[in-house]
């Protein structure tokens, strides 16, 4: 069962809803990929309700990109916002 949404848009980001809120996510066009960030950064930039589920989010988006064909990159440089 799928807890997130993938939704991108313009200015290349990629919205991300899940039972808790939104955020957004890095989705760079011009080399189409999605970032996101390492387990430990993520810990540190996430909203408070999805802090624990990088492992969740990062199966789902990887999921996602191989269906849109997009590179996954786990960066710990990666936004989120």
């Amino acid at each position: 069962m799928s807890i997130f949404k993938f939704e991108p848009r313009w200015k290349e980001e990629l919205v991300v809803t899940g039972f808790g809120g939104s955020f957004v996510l890095e989705l760079p066009m011009g080399e189409f990929s999605a970032y996101l960030p390492t387990q430990t950064a993520w810990e540190r930039k996430a909203p408070t309700w999805a802090k624990e589920l990088w492992p969740q989010l990062k199966q789902e988006l990887e999921a996602w990109c191989v269906a849109n064909k997009a590179q996954f990159i786990v960066d710990e440089t990666a936004s989120v916002y």
